[in-house]
């Protein structure tokens, strides 16, 4: 049951498993939130936890960053673990006015600019990658509980972090609210194994603005994404 990226042995990962970019977010999420955490995978320091949340077994694990990356994780995930639901808690530099630094927001959808999907599928047309309606409902529910405030609407999957190109403010003008690097392939992997994913970020910087949040804070402070998640995987059991 192994990979070359996983040494989890089987039944190590809850069905729902939080995945950040982030190993240290991993770490932080299974150190501050679980009871009887333990390290499940280590590999290339991708940190993968397992333990439980207010009685319900939950896993988180880390993609790395950008799309090829998380791709990998998530088909292991869903295909040679028997994991159901991926919920990204990442982060996203706001492209919409109507977002400020710190707001959390939950990807509907996710428009990319990559070839990673369409070079697998081999069909004419373009696949729109969107989230699973169950775990969306789930987390809008979850947010209105905890009371934290959550934006729903498109993301922008970007390949490039450093992008000369200004692309990231012309797909603001379509009404995507954020840019990150994972979500798209994430929602792929969950379309073709019929499974379920999520993404729901943090909007650590502001492309419009120029404000920015310190690496730190990244790491462990953007907690009311961690709690609404985690509250989403509580409620699926």
């Amino acid at each position: 049951m192994s990979t070359p990226q996983n040494s989890a042995n089987p039944g190590d990962f809850a069905r729902t498993v939080l995945m950040p970019g982030d190993p240290l977010r991993s770490k932080f999420v299974a150190e501050t939130y679980f009871e009887n955490a333990r390290l499940v995978n280590n590999i290339r320091g991708i940190q993968g936890y397992t333990g439980t949340y207010r009685g319900v077994t939950v896993s988180v694990m880390a993609s790395g960053m950008g799309m090829p990356s998380m791709g990998i994780y998530a088909h292991e995930l869903y295909n040679h673990y028997n994991v159901d639901n991926i919920i990204r808690i990442g982060t996203a530099g706001a492209i919409s006015e109507s977002l400020k630094v710190r707001s959390v927001v939950a990807g509907i959808g996710a428009s990319t600019n990559s070839e990673y999907i369409m070079s697998q599928l081999g069909v004419r047309g373009h696949f729109a990658p969107t989230a699973s309606f169950s775990l969306l409902e789930t987390a809008v529910a979850a947010a209105r509980e905890l009371g934290a405030p959550m934006v729903v609407g498109n993301l922008y999957s970007s390949d490039a972090f450093y992008d000369r190109s200004g692309a990231a403010i012309e797909w603001g003008k379509l009404g995507c609210l954020a840019v990150e690097m994972e979500a798209a392939a994430l929602y792929y992997n969950a379309a073709i194994t019929g499974k379920h994913a999520l993404a729901i970020c943090t909007i650590s910087d502001h492309v419009l603005t120029g404000e920015e949040t310190l690496p730190s804070e990244r790491e462990t402070q953007f907690t009311q994404m961690i709690e609404i998640a985690l509250e989403t995987a509580r409620r699926l059991g």
